[in-house]
Order: structure tokens, then sequence, then C-alpha cells
């Protein structure tokens, strides 16, 4: 981006309308770290039109651009973000029959759509209560949780209930594709390797008794409560590392002795050492050195490498 975005402000503005376009938005509050600095643009947008035209526009312009939606699983840096934030917050849930649901792709997975399906005592999304996530975000990152309870403990993934999902492709064009489409794995989707975004997507569930959705959501929300920090006490974006089947990479921080280490304002959670929290005014440089010193040690000490499953957005 030139020192003087006023030209790309304009021209993002013929292309999108008057008034849409922001400038020096603090992107911090709008991610679950709470940390990062401002993006020189940024556009919000609440319907699939929307949000297909500004992705649309940026292209068009050749103006670095990055879609957010709930602010989880990234770290911004304390600099900002050179070029185009598209906030998206495209809405609407609907029921095209009995089973199933459709959602815009900025709806927030917990409460808004969990709780609508819940009231219709439709199961299959009420395993990621308490997760924060948008229905794009989830599509990302095939969002997923162990659940706890012995007789079903197993990783549950989005992948289950997705049926099929709207796309802008990065070749332009708007597409209705299926599950297989995203080849789905652990914290992995197509949308990893390809420019698309999703617009909105639609979920195929089970009708199931109220009264075992509650206890589920119940249980589940215990279980997290026991592992996981209160966003409103300890903003994170959730695990930092990749998964390291069979061992843990939480597990290997912590049997590095670095559980509850502080940086700054940053610390490594105390009761799960795979997080690292906001304490107060943590700067993503101080994040950066908790997760440099959890790679070296454990690379050190144990042999293994921790790769982290976040994303490190804008210049630090």
């Amino acid at each position: 981006m030139p020192t003087d975005i006023t030209p790309m402000t304009e021209r993002l503005e013929t292309l999108l309308g008057p008034g849409r376009v922001e400038r020096d938005v603090r992107l911090a509050p709008l991610t679950t770290f709470r940390i990062g600095g401002p993006a020189d643009l940024f556009v919000r947008t609440e319907t699939p039109d929307q949000l297909a035209d500004t992705v649309l526009a940026a292209r068009e312009l050749g103006l670095p651009h990055f879609v957010l939606g709930r602010g989880a699983n990234i770290l911004v840096g304390d600099l900002g973000y050179r070029g185009l934030v598209i906030h998206n917050a495209v809405g609407g849930i609907d029921f095209p029959d009995e089973t199933s649901v459709r959602a815009g792709a900025g709806v927030d997975t917990f409460p808004d759509l969990i709780v609508e399906t819940v009231a219709r005592g439709l199961g299959g999304l009420h395993h990621f209560v308490g997760i924060p996530s948008t229905v794009g975000g989830a599509l990302w990152q095939n969002l997923h949780f162990l659940s706890p309870a012995p007789e079903r403990e197993r990783t549950v993934f989005i992948e289950e209930a997705l049926e099929s999902a709207d796309l802008l492709t990065e070749e332009g064009e708007r597409r209705t594709v299926g599950v297989d489409y995203f080849d789905f794995g652990y914290d992995q989707s197509v949308l990893h390797q390809r420019n698309d975004v999703v617009l909105s997507a639609t979920f195929r569930l089970q009708p199931t008794a109220s009264d075992e959705l509650r206890r589920v959501i119940r249980e589940n929300l215990e279980w997290r409560d026991d592992r996981h920090p209160d966003l409103w006490l300890y903003p994170c974006a959730g695990s930092i590392f990749q998964k390291i089947e069979g061992i843990g990479a939480g597990r290997l921080i912590d049997q590095c002795g670095l559980k509850g280490r502080v940086h700054g304002a940053a610390g490594i959670f105390h009761k799960h050492a795979n997080i690292i929290v906001n304490l107060g005014g943590a700067t993503a440089l101080e994040v950066r050195g908790l997760i440099d010193l959890a790679q070296a040690t454990v690379s050190k000490e144990t042999g293994y490498d921790l790769v982290p499953e976040i994303s490190f957005i804008g210049d630090f």
C-alpha cells in the first residue's frame, strides 16, 4: 500500500459505493485475542452480494485483502494490516426443510446458529457449543471438538454436518459445492490452498430429543470450562500449535516446564499449555516471543517440532 491511501480509497468507493470504505480501523477489538493494529482500509459486509462484490473489487484493484469473521485462530500484528480488511458479518438463518439449516458465512456458530437449531430439536451443531467461530471460519478450519463423555469420546468435525456451501471461487465464479469439495482434514480444508470465499452454508441435521441435546451441551461446556480460558477474562486465539497425534502439543510444552510462563502481558495459560492468553494489554510481539520460546524449548528437550495452527496477519 502506498503511504497516501486516498487514491485507493477513492477507487474502491467507485466500485462499492460512497461511504462504504473506512480507514485506519483498529482490529484488536474484532479479534478474540484483543491484539492487533489498524487496517489501512476496512469494509463491513452484511449480505452475500456485498461480501462477493467487495472481494471482487479488491481483486480487480490488486489490493491485498483479508476476510475477517470472529477473529479467532489469528494473531494480528501490532503494526496492523497494509491493505483491505473485509469484515464478514453476512447474516441470515433459515430452514429450507425440517432437518436442514442454511446460514450466512458471518453467522456465529455459537450462540446464534446452535441456539436456533437446538430450539427446533435438531442435533449436529450442538457439539461445538462454546467455540467462537463464524460459519465461514468453521469451514476454513473444519471446526472440531473432542466429545468428553466416555460412551461417545471422539473428535466431532463440522464436515459431518455440512451438506453444501455457496462460494465465490478464486476464479471469480459463484458456485454451490458439496462437502467433498472441501477436502477436509484436521484443522484443514481446501480453503487453505484456494482463494475461495464462503458466502453461506447448508447443514443437514438430525432430529434429537431436547433433553439429549441439553445434556451434551452441558457436558461439553463443563469440559471446556475446566480446560479453556474465559475469553472475557483471558482473551486468546484458541490452541496455538497443531495437534501432535498421540502426544499433544500442550503436554509437551507442560513437560518442558513452560505452563504459566509470562512474557510481558502475554502468558502460557495455567490450565492448558497449548493456549497463550492476553493478560491485559499484551502485544503481538510478546505472544510471538512465547511461541518462539515454546518451539525452541520443545525442540531442544523432546525433539518434536511445534507447528502453529493460528494464522499470522499483517505486520509485526
